[in-house]
């Protein structure tokens, strides 16, 4: 019995797309199984099937994404932080990783410095001498320092604790395909399953997030933020030229997904998107 269970779940995760339209298939094969009569026996061990489906997808989504983000987060605090900070403080003379954390540390301190004239045109900063100014100058310098030194070596452990994470989640990938193979079928069918509406709903919604008109602000925000995790240059032209070409190559493989697979399972979910889309 056992491995009967087994053997459905593996060729049910690995079921490919046929050239009959899954939304008929599934209406001949429910009219045969009515005339089955061993029809509740069959049921039983489909519902068997689809809860041994269900646990090992949740367990291996668990498993695939908790336990990198776990690793990463003790490799940096216990790990990776004392040595590289012991390393960064000791032994580096460099405050900055990058051009672009200078330029961007120069701007703050010049904007410190223009808010510290003003206070004293207006009249709010007491005292008013150069000693005091370059006083607080030299304060602020060394808190602008220290933040950027920070931020250098908080890089040096991202890339390293990165590194780490994405080891263990390809290792995982690799030791565990048979569980990967049912989580693809427990997608597939979930997302399969939606009504063409919510499929519909899902795919506009997908695409104006990612490829839509407004999204290049967001690739922007999303980018930057990339850079500055891994300590990397804030470039605009590359900044620029990803922009202009990474949601176009993105957009081109979703509509090739959209024409080579839905449009064979689901025709009507691809007619509703069309007129929900205009």
């Amino acid at each position: 019995m056992k491995y009967w269970n087994l053997k459905k779940i593996n060729q049910f995760a690995l079921e490919k797309t046929g050239i009959i339209p899954r939304s008929i298939s599934k209406l001949f094969s429910r009219f045969k199984k009515e005339l089955n009569p061993n029809l509740e026996l069959e049921a039983l061990e489909e519902f068997k099937v689809v809860r041994y489906q269900t646990l090992a997808s949740v367990k291996y989504i668990f498993i695939l994404l908790i336990m990198p983000i776990l690793v990463n987060q003790i490799s940096k605090t216990f790990i990776l932080n004392p040595i590289i900070n012991y390393f960064w403080n000791n032994n580096c003379y460099y405050i900055f990783f990058n051009e672009s954390q200078e330029e961007r540390a120069f701007a703050e301190l010049q904007r410190f410095e223009e808010k510290i004239h003003f206070e004293v045109l207006i009249g709010e900063l007491k005292d008013r001498s150069s000693t005091y100014i370059e006083k607080k100058m030299t304060e602020k310098a060394l808190e602008i320092a220290k933040y950027y030194s920070k931020e250098s070596s908080n890089a040096i452990q991202n890339i390293l604790a990165d590194l780490i994470s994405i080891i263990l989640f390809v290792s995982i990938l690799i030791i565990r395909k048979r569980q990967f193979s049912i989580l693809k079928s427990f997608i597939n069918e979930y997302i399969y399953g939606l009504s063409d509406t919510a499929k519909a709903f899902l795919i506009i919604l997908f695409t104006d997030i990612f490829v839509g008109f407004h999204s290049p602000h967001g690739w922007e925000i999303i980018i930057e933020a990339i850079l500055r995790h891994f300590g990397l240059p804030e470039n605009r032209d590359f900044i620029f030229i990803f922009i202009s070409t990474f949601p176009v190559v993105l957009d081109t493989i979703f509509k090739y997904w959209i024409f080579r697979y839905l449009n064979k399972i689901s025709p009507s979910a691809v007619a509703t998107y069309h007129n929900m889309n205009e």
